[in-house]
């Protein structure tokens, strides 16, 4: 009977969780349908934030007299930079975060995230752009790379941070800032071109297997994955790889005519300290440390693009939500049951 009564109280438990959580997903649902929702920007200001965290952090190792003490510093402090503020204004530090992958898939993030800066930057404005990235596709590091440079040619100051890697198209992205910063174990270069294509033409010929490709124009395909590999092919490939390193060298050399181009442009990369032995970078610092003493002079905020998540995802989490919350009922009430036999 006991086992009974456990059974039916769990069930009613879990009947009045999955009820509530239907309730608030029809609510949300009602919301979304009746909402124009479209992609937005998250800013985050950073000072605010920060201060916060400060704030919170002396809360918890003062003693009641020292952070009464600390309280009345900081609101004395905040005054006083108030009147300077209202006298010179302070500038502004806008963050901006790249992750890039072998496709550039953030740079549509990223050129909505940099319009938006362009939209209300003023004089005196800076950008700290974060790039973390292995490189990839050269059209989408060259769009990404061209981004950069609509932050320069508005005449903001634009500082590159890499804490762990730009290297590739990383670094063609990197080269525009008029800083470059990295920590001292961040990887930087590989200023090279590769091409990678599998081959299986032996292979469908060895299994007597015809493979027929139809092209107008001498070079439309040079090599490809199933058609023969010939002398001509790979020449004319050869020619647009070097072709290619030889802008990508171009490219660099503009924006850091400080290098010897011919010196770092072999493909190979570097470590921080390295980095900037060989003028790739101008400082070692990483983006913590830039931003923490940008707080004191700057209004810093972080611009982050989110994109918006559509109707099926959002009831794919729901569903998610019920049946993890339900889960966890069912074996809390199993536990109560075996801790009860025992």
């Amino acid at each position: 009977m006991d086992i009974l009564f456990d059974l039916l109280r769990f069930a009613g438990s879990t009947l009045i969780i999955v009820l509530g959580i239907i309730a608030v997903m029809i609510v949300l649902f009602i919301l979304i349908a009746r909402a124009n929702i479209r992609p937005e920007l998250e800013i985050t200001a950073i000072n605010k934030s920060w201060k916060e965290a400060k704030n919170f952090l002396q809360a918890q190792i003062l003693g009641k007299a020292e952070l009464k003490r600390f309280l009345k510093s900081e609101k004395k402090e905040e005054k006083k930079s108030s009147k300077e503020n209202e006298k010179h204004p302070q500038g502004r530090l806008f963050v901006i975060e790249f992750e890039g992958d072998i496709k550039a898939s953030q740079v549509e993030s990223l050129r909505r995230e940099i319009t938006a800066v362009l939209l209300v930057a003023e004089k005196g404005d800076e950008v700290l752009l974060k790039v973390e990235s292995p490189g990839g596709v050269v059209h989408g590091y060259g769009l990404a790379a061209s981004q950069i440079d609509r932050l320069k040619q508005k005449g903001l100051k634009v500082t590159i941070s890499v804490d762990k890697v730009a290297a590739s198209g990383g670094y063609m992205m990197a080269c525009l800032g008029h800083e470059i910063i990295a920590a001292p174990f961040a990887i930087l270069g590989s200023i090279g071109v590769l091409a990678q294509i599998p081959n299986i033409h032996k292979l469908l010929k060895k299994n007597d297997v015809d493979f027929l490709e139809v092209t107008a124009g001498e070079y439309k395909r040079t090599v490809s994955l199933l058609g023969e590999i010939t002398d001509k092919g790979i020449n004319k490939l050869n020619e647009q790889i070097n072709e290619t390193h030889d802008l990508f060298k171009s490219f660099v050399s503009e924006h850091r005519p400080q290098l010897d181009i011919s010196a770092v442009a072999t493909g190979e990369y570097w470590y921080g300290k390295q980095a900037l032995e060989k003028k790739l970078i101008d400082r070692i610092q990483t983006s913590d440390d830039y931003i923490l003493h940008a707080i004191d002079e700057k209004k810093v905020f972080r611009i982050r693009y989110k994109k918006k998540k559509s109707i099926q995802e959002k009831l794919a989490e729901s569903a998610n939500l019920v049946v993890r919350m339900t889960s966890r009922q069912l074996v809390k009430f199993w536990q109560e049951i075996s801790f009860a036999k025992g």
